[in-house]
């Protein structure tokens, strides 16, 4: 199992930038894949970006371009880059660790984009 601890929301204006954490318990070299999710009020959760072990990646449409997700292996962080922020993008952001048996999340951060 691992436990997920998310760092780096807030209020920023439209076309700033913030860059969110994700602090894994143990080691993130075997985890399938990591992900940013995130849910707005009154919305479902939806996938933002996904980083599989080996590398690949996939973002949704509403974030290519401006979102960037990478991690740091030695230090077990999963991070989010994002750029030319919009007031569509508040949400609460949720990290997520897909193993082999099932899957764990974070509890959020909040993201709020100001226009």
């Amino acid at each position: 199992q691992v436990q997920l601890v998310e760092s780096g929301g807030g209020l920023v204006q439209a076309g700033g930038s913030l860059r969110l954490s994700c602090a894994a318990s143990r080691s993130i070299l075997s985890i399938n894949t990591m992900a940013w999710y995130r849910q707005a009020p009154g919305k479902q959760r939806e996938l933002v970006a996904a980083l599989t072990s080996g590398g690949s990646t996939k973002y949704a449409d509403s974030v290519k371009g401006r979102f960037t997700i990478s991690r740091h292996n030695a230090n077990n962080t999963l991070y989010l880059q994002m750029s030319s922020l919009k007031p569509e993008d508040t949400a609460v952001y949720y990290c997520n660790a897909q193993m082999i048996l099932r899957g764990y999340w974070g509890l959020g951060t909040q993201v709020t984009v100001s226009s």
